[in-house]
């Protein structure tokens, strides 16, 4: 609650209603760097004899990384943090638990378009190898209708701004709700950057609904084709929708458009997003939560 003052007024104060929250941690050094070490041996295991990926490509491994034992150090910080955002929010559950967890390897080039993490209740990132050109996640504002009218402002601040750029490193440890649109700018380094991600759910929701939607097998770059204009409902057949990869640049589309768009894609394609691109890029100097 922020107090103003005006000789007009005996009291006036802004009031915060519905506020979005990102949770921020920074692993000790010696605790991160030895789990880091960890994840690189058993990516490197894990990718194998796989070709070294090219400028613009990304790699995703399978999601149950958490029943690893090489994440077992991982989890346990994860499991942590979850438990303090859930004392936070004053969530009265049963038990929660990690339903996804898989990592990123992004190629310079290559970047991941707006989305969002359906059917869980917090999501998160753990950055394992970033530099700079690759120390960075995007935030989008999920009220939709702010975008109706956007006058111009005279400073980007975090109650004005569309989309809030927030700055991370090695033994970076991010939660936040799941709901909340995210995205990933192109790595303009000359390394692969490394990440790790996960969902958490409560315990009894977890049997069906809150495994990740996608297969590692589809989680790989390629050319992205939209289905024919006749297989569309009719929504989508005379509106104008925009597909892109994950290098593009893409402009701001309805949500309505976007949920069926993603319904109307062939399994293959479920990495791809119709996504939003914001003008107005807040850049977060301090933690959020």
């Amino acid at each position: 609650m922020i107090e103003t003052t005006d000789i007009r007024f005996e009291t006036s104060q802004v009031l915060r209603l519905f506020p979005t929250f990102v949770w921020t941690a920074e692993l000790a050094t010696e605790n991160h760097r030895r789990i880091d070490d960890t994840i690189m041996r058993k990516l490197d295991a894990l990718r194998g004899f796989l070709p070294d990926l090219k400028r613009g490509e990304s790699w995703q491994s399978d999601h149950a990384l958490h029943n690893s034992e090489e994440f077992s150090g991982l989890v346990s910080c994860i499991d942590a943090a979850a438990a303090k955002v859930m004392d936070f929010l004053k969530i009265g559950h049963e038990g929660f638990e990690i339903t996804g967890c898989w990592a990123n390897v992004n190629a310079p080039g290559a970047a991941h378009t707006i989305h969002s993490h359906p059917n869980n209740f917090l999501s998160g990132v753990y950055y394992v190898r970033t530099f700079n050109g690759a120390e960075t996640i995007n935030f989008h504002d999920p009220r939709l209708q702010t975008g109706i009218i956007r006058p111009p402002v005279a400073e980007l601040t975090a109650e004005n701004t569309d989309q809030v750029v927030l700055q991370v490193k090695n033994g970076t440890l991010l939660v936040f709700p799941s709901w909340l649109q995210h995205s990933v700018d192109a790595n303009r380094g000359d390394m692969n950057r490394v990440s790790v991600s996960f969902n958490i759910m409560f315990s009894s929701y977890t049997q069906e609904m809150s495994r990740p939607l996608w297969s590692a097998e589809a989680a790989e770059t390629r050319p992205l084709s939209l289905p024919k204009a006749s297989n569309l409902p009719p929504l989508l057949s005379g509106a104008r929708v925009t597909l892109v990869d994950s290098s593009a640049k893409v402009v701001r589309r309805s949500c309505a458009i976007h949920l069926l768009l993603m319904r109307h894609l062939p399994p293959a394609r479920s990495s791809h997003r119709a996504a939003a691109y914001s003008c107005r890029r807040w850049h977060c100097r301090s933690a959020l939560g």
